[in-house]
C-alpha cells in the first residue's frame, strides 16, 4: 500500500494566488532576485561551463567558500574536503541526513510548528515523528518538553533556528536544553538554519554548531537560496565531523548525487565577495517586515513577535476574527486577492492551533501596499461577522 502524500500547503496556496490573480504572501519567496554580481557569474558559468558532473561532495570552489564563510561570520571550523557535502537544496539536505542518519524503527523529535517537509521525510526513513508542541505568542521551548518526547527509539533532534513559521530565533536558554537533552540520551541533532543570515541587522547567528559540548553531534544545513534570495537555484549544503558527513555523503550520492556547477560556481563568489550586500538585504527585509507589521496592526490584526526570516504572523482571534486558519486563508484569496498561509499545517499533532497565519513580508514596498487595503478590507468584513458567528466556524 503507497503512503499518502499531500500536496504541501505552499503549493496550494500559491495555485490559488496564481488562479486568482492574487497577490502572494503565503509561499516564501522575495520580490528581489539576489545580488547581480551572482546572477552574472552564474550566467557566465551556463555559457562557459564546466557543463559536466562536478564532484559529488560540490566543487571545490564552494566547499572552500563555505569553509571560510563560516569561519569568519560564526567561527566554525569545518574541513571543506571532508565535512561539507553541497547539495540540491536545503530540502535535499533534509532528507539525506534524515535518511543517513535513521533506520527503520527508530524516532525523532521536531518542534511544532515545523517545515511541513520534517514529518514525511522522517517516516520515508521508516522512523516515527516525535512532535514537541509550542505555543503562541511566544513558542518557548524548554527542556521538560523535549524530554516528554523522549522514548528508547529517539535518535535525534531536528531543529530549525531561526523558525519557519514563527520568524523567532531560539533563546540561549533554548539552545542550552537541547544541548543538555542531546547529551543525556545521546542523540544526534539536525540543525537547519537555513534562515541564519536573515536576521535583525548588527546582530550575530548562533550555531547549535558552535557548542564545544556537542561535537561530533551537530549536522548543520544552508541554503544559498535563503542568503542570496535565489529560491528556485536549490543549492544547498550540509556541514559535519567527517564520519557523519561520509554518512551524508553516501545518502546525498543516491538522491541528487551533484548539483548544477554553473550554480555553485556563482554561490561560491557570492560567499566571498558579497557580504555587504547581505547587510543591506538585512536592513531591507527587517524594513519590510516592520512596514507589514505595522499596516496589519493599523488594520486591527494582532502581530506576534517576529524578527527573523521572511515572515510573521497575526492571531485571528486575537484580531476578532472568529474563523479558523486554513478557512480564513483559503477565504482570503478568493474574496480579497491575498495569499497567506494557515500556521495549522506546520502540525503533526491533531488539534493544532488553528488562529495563526503567516505572511511573507520579503517583498517590494509596492506589493505590501497593494496587500493592506485588502487586508484592512477582510479584517473589517470577518470582524463584522464574527459578531455573529460560533468562535471558529468552519465557512466563512
Amino acid at each position: 500500500m503507497l503512503i499518502p502524500v499531500r500536496t504541501t500547503i505552499f503549493e496550494d496556496m500559491s495555485a490559488r494566488a496564481r488562479a486568482a490573480g492574487a497577490i502572494n504572501l503565503g509561499q516564501g519567496f522575495p520580490d528581489a532576485c539576489g545580488p547581480l554580481s551572482v546572477r552574472e557569474a552564474a550566467a557566465r558559468a551556463v555559457l562557459e561551463g564546466p557543463h559536466h558532473y562536478p564532484p559529488m561532495r560540490g566543487t571545490e570552489a564552494l566547499r572552500h567558500a563555505l569553509a571560510a564563510h563560516y569561519a569568519e561570520t560564526q567561527g566554525l571550523h569545518f574541513d571543506p574536503a571532508s565535512e561539507i557535502v553541497v547539495t540540491s537544496g536545503a530540502t535535499e539536505a533534509l532528507a539525506a541526513a534524515l535518511l543517513a542518519l535513521l533506520q527503520p524503527g527508530d524516532a525523532a523529535i521536531i518542534l511544532e510548528p515545523a517545515y511541513d517537509a520534517y514529518g514525511p521525510l522522517i517516516r520515508r526513513a521508516g522512523a516515527a515523528v516525535q512532535p514537541v508542541r509550542l505555543a503562541p505568542p511566544d513558542w518557548r521551548l524548554t527542556a521538560a518538553m523535549i524530554e516528554a518526547a523522549i522514548t528508547q527509539q529517539t535518535r535525534l533532534i531536528l531543529v530549525n533556528d531561526p523558525v519557519n513559521p514563527t520568524g523567532r530565533r531560539l533563546s540561549s536558554h533554548e539552545r542550552a536544553a537541547i544541548r543538555d537533552v542531546a547529551l543525556a540520551h545521546d542523540l544526534l541533532i539536525v540543525a537547519d538554519e537555513v534562515w541564519e543570515e536573515v536576521r535583525p541587522p548588527g546582530s550575530a547567528h548562533v550555531s547549535l554548531a558552535a557548542d564545544p559540548a556537542l561535537a561530533g553531534r551537530v549536522v548543520k544545513i544552508g541554503s544559498a537560496g535563503k542568503i542570496f534570495q535565489v529560491t528556485g537555484w536549490k543549492v544547498g549544503w550540509m556541514l559535519a565531523p567527517a564520519p557523519l558527513a561520509a554518512r551524508l555523503a553516501a545518502a546525498h550520492q543516491f538522491l541528487t548525487f551533484t548539483t548544477p556547477p554553473a550554480l555553485q560556481q556563482a554561490v561560491a563568489l557570492g560567499l566571498q565577495t558579497e557580504r555587504a550586500w547581505m547587510d543591506e538585504m538585512r536592513l531591507e527585509v527587517a524594513a519590510g517586515r516592520a512596514h507589514l507589521a505595522q499596516g496589519l496592526q493599523q488594520a486591527g490584526y494582532a502581530v506576534l513577535p517576529s524578527d527573523c526570516t521572511w515572515f510573521l504572523s497575526v492571531d485571528l482571534a486575537a484580531s476578532g476574527i472568529a474563523m479558523p486558519d486554513a478557512a480564513f486563508c483559503r477565504w482570503l484569496v478568493d474574496a480579497h486577492g491575498v495569499a497567506a498561509i494557515p500556521v495549522s499545517a506546520f502540525f503533526e499533532t491533531d488539534g493544532p492551533p488553528q488562529s495563526v497565519v503567516r505572511f511573507c513580508h520579503a517583498k517590494a514596498a509596492e506589493t505590501i501596499d497593494a496587500a493592506l487595503p485588502k487586508l484592512a478590507a477582510a479584517r473589517q468584513q470577518m470582524a463584522q461577522k464574527s459578531e455573529q458567528m460560533p468562535l471558529f466556524s468552519q465557512s466563512p
